[in-house]
């Protein structure tokens, strides 16, 4: 079953339906420093894989293992794609509480709805480069909007380095080569391999397995270099964990450059 959560002049009314809708430039190198910026306009193109999903929708593992795929091709060829798996909170009161999800991922997706004028929510979505979106279990379509970003210039240059920190958070120092004006970037704690058995609700007796962001934050680009931290669950694995860092157009959202590098040991 799909959930469909539509935009109507400001009200958010919920239907439920029977089908299936419902770096770049720069890398870090491997040492966690910060790489050194190409001159302008010489920044790769870069793929922001984002996919809302919920443990709580049928139509959601499928869209969960074009994720995964992605994430094994990336790191194998090497590419500059970065896939992001957002739980979102609406399905939890159908039978199943996701216990990734959150209010936070929902109103990303909501930012999305209201950017591409959509005008609705629905799970699995799948998001590249903040600038298009489709069916998340779409692998064709998926493969073909990579291959696109890919082909793009990136319009600015990104580079991050995380230093170890408190037992739930961690600082994140941060350069960006490029123009800025209005942009902000988001830092993601991303986590591979999790898995869940799930007992109840649509996926009942099925057990799942993520790439999830377990942390994130966004913040204006008032300058070209900054820090920031990111907060995290106290029951992360560092050693499955890497750190995304990607910078978008605050007003229309489309990615503009992003990397990404290991979790600080």
């Amino acid at each position: 079953m799909t959930i469909r959560l539509l935009l109507l002049s400001g009200l958010t009314l919920l239907t439920l339906a029977c089908s299936v809708i419902f770096t770049n430039g720069l890398r870090a190198a491997p040492s966690g420093q910060p790489a050194t910026a190409p001159a302008a306009g010489q920044f790769p193109g870069i793929a922001v894989l984002e996919l809302f999903t919920s443990e709580g929708c049928s139509s959601c593992p499928p869209a969960d293992q074009v994720l995964n795929d992605w994430v094994g091709k990336a790191a194998q060829q090497q590419s500059p794609v970065y896939p992001l798996a957002f739980h979102v909170d609406y399905w939890d009161r159908l039978g199943w509480k996701d216990r990734f999800s959150s209010a936070e991922s929902t109103a990303r997706q909501r930012a999305y709805a209201a950017a591409m004028n959509t005008r609705q929510l629905y799970t699995p979505q799948l998001v590249v480069n903040g600038s298009s979106e489709f069916v998340g279990s779409d692998a064709r379509e998926a493969s073909r909007q990579v291959a696109t970003a890919l082909s793009r210039p990136a319009l600015v240059g990104v580079s991050i380095k995380p230093e170890k920190g408190k037992k739930s958070s961690i600082q994140v120092g941060y350069e960006v080569a490029g123009s800025i004006e209005g942009a902000v970037i988001n830092v993601a704690v991303v986590e591979r391999g999790l898995t869940s058995v799930v007992t109840r609700g649509e996926n009942a007796r099925r057990s799942l397995t993520h790439d999830t962001v377990r942390g994130f934050l966004t913040a204006p680009l008032d300058a070209s270099k900054g820090r920031v931290e990111v907060s995290f669950p106290a029951d992360m694995n560092p050693r499955n964990a890497k750190v995304i860092g990607y910078v978008q157009n605050g007003r229309t959202l489309a990615v503009l450059g992003a990397t990404e590098t290991p979790f600080p040991p």
